[in-house]
């Protein structure tokens, strides 16, 4: 597998662009149908988030796999790719396997060491493998991330600081328009990210909990899960309701605005700074107008603020213990794909070592027919012997040589030495022969000749950055 992945996040875009380019609706399913029918890419994965937007595909072309993630993303979110390119970071191979596995520990997320990327990842997953878009490579990378994932939250105390964005998102709003507890509080939305703001609303203890959404019975199914701890509302009725609480969580995905400026300012009249209508808006595209952030007596936490706000990381040492288990465990997955690409090799030579064995057996039986049973034996196993020492050294080495980086060519070299029948190989991988034709990358990545010489990223063609 040649893992590249192309996307953009709230470390490289601006909100405004992130509101923009948000994948919304049916256009993730179609994102993941026009790029697995790239003549470039055999396998993709979209991880689509409020924060985030990235396309992982096993390409067979560098360049080509680069441009036609860029134009995919471009041309389904429907900001223009010159607009788009410089906010878009590429990575390729080990660096493509390290930044996945730094998304599903939380070093990349806005709120570092945040749990609910885990989620999120899974979900990606899943609907990857829903529409058939993901095969074996991605599926193995996307299930060892997760597992690199749960072992970071697991072995280091990056959860003691770690928050999720609601948690944290209440946080900001309690700074600014006092405790959480004993306010009257309306979720719009009964997504996850909105069902996850009603269970930490209601263990914070709201007075009086409201749910809306467009459909009501995923708002009755939430007030269920809750225990009774709210009730549904009808979402027409929002715009009213607004004068009659204190906090407004809204995590829709609408294409636009849930929540205009006009409606906020006639719900906020006689409100002052002191007891503000407050609104946490973790939406992408945003729910609530941007304007709101301009009336007096409403104060709106939205994701741009928040990503002013967290300037406070966890601890160093946990940063670094992270940042160490993501480096083993980007060694160890690529130590383990590179043996794995030599094995049909090494299974192969030894397949062809035994038909040498058997047909020259079979050609002694015929030349000593008289052979007592017991000596043909013997003598079988004496040459089966021979040649299992013969292999054993070769065979061992190659396989400890082809997990490190560019080990693919000792796997070549084996087989031009044996002159072992490429059928034979790619039966044994299941591979169809030519399914890597044409092809300017070979499998263990890019020749040393080509190479980029920054190790962090792989430097994209003309005009998209890292």
């Amino acid at each position: 597998m040649s893992l590249l992945v192309v996307g953009l996040s709230h470390r490289t875009a601006p909100v405004g662009v992130l509101e923009r380019a948000a994948l919304t609706g049916d256009t993730p399913t179609r994102v993941l149908h026009d790029a697995a029918a790239s003549a470039t890419v055999a396998e993709a994965a979209l991880v689509n988030t409020c924060n985030r937007i990235e396309l992982y595909a096993d390409v067979d072309k560098f360049h080509a796999g680069v441009a036609e993630l860029s134009q995919l993303l471009a041309g389904h979110s429907g900001v223009d790719l010159d607009e788009l390119t410089p906010h878009l970071y590429v990575h390729y191979e080990d660096r493509a396997v390290h930044h996945l596995f730094s998304v599903a520990c939380g070093l990349d997320s806005m709120v570092v060491g945040e749990g609910q990327i885990l989620g999120q990842l899974r979900d990606a997953l899943a609907k990857a493998q829903e529409e058939h878009t993901a095969g074996r490579g991605l599926n193995e990378l996307f299930q060892q991330a997760l597992r690199v994932g749960k072992r970071a939250h697991s072995e280091t105390g990056i959860d003691r600081a770690g928050q999720s964005l609601v948690t944290f998102g209440l946080e900001q709003v309690a700074a600014g328009a006092g405790p959480i507890a004993g306010k009257r509080a309306l979720v719009v939305g009964a997504g996850s990210m909105s069902s996850l703001a009603a269970a930490t609303l209601v263990r914070a203890g709201v007075t009086d909990l409201l749910v809306a959404n467009r459909t009501p019975a995923r708002a009755e199914r939430l007030v269920e899960i809750l225990g009774g701890a709210a009730r549904a509302v009808d979402f027409a009725a929002v715009p009213a309701l607004l004068a009659e609480v204190d906090l407004v969580i809204s995590c829709t995905g609408a294409a636009g605005t849930v929540i205009a400026a006009p409606e906020v300012a006639a719900a906020v009249a006689g409100r002052t700074a002191e007891h503000p209508l407050a609104f946490l808006d973790l939406a992408m595209p945003r729910d609530v107008d941007h304007a709101v952030h301009g009336l007096p007596g409403a104060l709106l936490v939205d994701l741009e603020s928040l990503s002013h706000a967290h300037a406070a990381t966890p601890g160093a040492g946990d940063v670094d213990a992270v940042s160490t288990i993501v480096a083993d465990e980007v060694t160890a997955f690529g130590q383990a794909q590179r043996a794995a690409r030599i094995a049909p090799t090494v299974v192969a030579l030894r397949a062809m070592a035994s038909e040498v064995v058997s047909g020259e057996l079979a050609r002694l039986t015929a030349r000593l027919p008289d052979l007592d049973e017991r000596s043909r034996a013997e003598i079988s196993q004496t040459v089966r012997r021979v040649v299992d020492k013969l292999l054993h050294a070769p065979t061992v080495k190659v396989k400890q040589l082809a997990a490190e980086p560019g080990g693919a060519s000792y796997a070549e070299a084996l087989r031009e030495l044996f002159d072992l029948d490429p059928a034979a190989v790619h039966a044994v991988s299941g591979t169809p022969i030519g399914a890597q034709a044409g092809s300017s990358i070979p499998p263990g990545g890019i020749p040393a000749a080509q190479a980029p010489t920054d190790r962090s990223a792989v430097a994209p063609p003309a005009g998209v950055t890292g």
